[in-house]
């Protein structure tokens, strides 16, 4: 079962907030609602992840459009896997991940992409930190702090 976890979901809300701020702060746009609904709901239940079927059609475009703002590969053009590693140094990924990436969906790469930004140990986080950056336009994926 592919689910899509809580934090995805916060980040297309702030996301949809951003782009579609309420205009008195008492209304949501619609795809804030929807995805609201659906964080509610979690937070209810004390879920982490939602699963991806059965989740309401609305609140899933709204999520794709989020997802389509995010680099699409953790790739940094140094990729170990071909030297025949079973875990790519340069992006976390493993071979089979790598291999399989161009056909996975969207709430599957993002279940492999939350697994590499929390282990933090692929050279996309520390030694080619900069190469990532500019690989992906911009957008900075760095490892959570620990506490």
């Amino acid at each position: 079962m592919t689910a899509i976890h809580i934090t995805d979901i916060e980040a297309a809300i702030n996301y949809w907030r951003g782009r579609t701020p309420s205009p008195d702060g008492v209304l949501l746009a619609p795809e804030v609602r929807a995805l609201a609904d659906v964080y509610a709901l979690m937070i209810y239940a004390r879920e982490h992840e939602v699963a991806v079927e059965g989740f309401p059609t609305y609140a899933m475009a709204a999520w794709l459009v989020w997802f389509d703002t995010m680099p699409d590969t953790p790739c940094i053009a140094i990729c170990s896997t071909s030297q025949g590693d079973e875990k790519c140094k340069g992006c976390g990924r493993s071979f089979e991940e790598v291999q399989l990436w161009p056909a996975m969906e969207p709430a599957q790469k993002r279940v492999v992409w939350r697994r590499i930004t929390l282990e933090a140990d692929s050279w996309r986080f520390n030694r080619y930190a900069e190469r990532a950056r500019e690989t992906q336009g911009g957008a900075v994926f760095s490892a959570p702090t620990r506490r």
